[in-house]
């Protein structure tokens, strides 16, 4: 295998405005390009956080994915920060709620988790 790194990670959201207005005024991500598929009636996000790009898909109709209990397939995306208190503060200024701040047992690294619009579960992590 000559796998390099991870390109993307490609999101299915219920409300692509309230999603594009999460990941990019609130997150931070840089708009790639944006883009309405006609054949598919959906809209399509390329997002840029570092050397990471993240891709919102707009589809109506989409079935909700359960988070609890767990389910199979995507658990989370874990964002590195250099001072957690401060990002969360951040975060809690714009309206979202974080949870209590813990160490990871295995890293002894402080850790956090909130969520996007739909309750997809994000990782703060120092």
């Amino acid at each position: 295998m000559n796998l390099k790194k991870i390109h993307h990670v490609a999101i299915i959201v219920s409300d692509y405005e309230k999603s594009k207005d999460f990941y990019v005024n609130k997150l931070g991500f840089e708009i790639i390009r944006e883009n309405y598929r006609d054949v598919r009636d959906d809209y399509k996000l390329d997002l840029k956080l570092g050397e990471c790009e993240l891709e919102l898909f707009g589809i109506k109709g989409s079935p909700v994915r359960p988070s609890y209990p767990e389910a199979c397939g995507l658990r989370h995306l874990a964002f590195h920060v250099e001072d957690i208190e401060d990002t969360i503060r951040l975060l809690n200024e714009q309206g979202i709620e974080t949870e209590p701040v813990r160490i990871d047992e295995f890293t002894d690294k402080k850790m956090t988790f909130f969520r996007d619009p739909d309750g997809l579960p994000l990782e703060l992590h120092e």
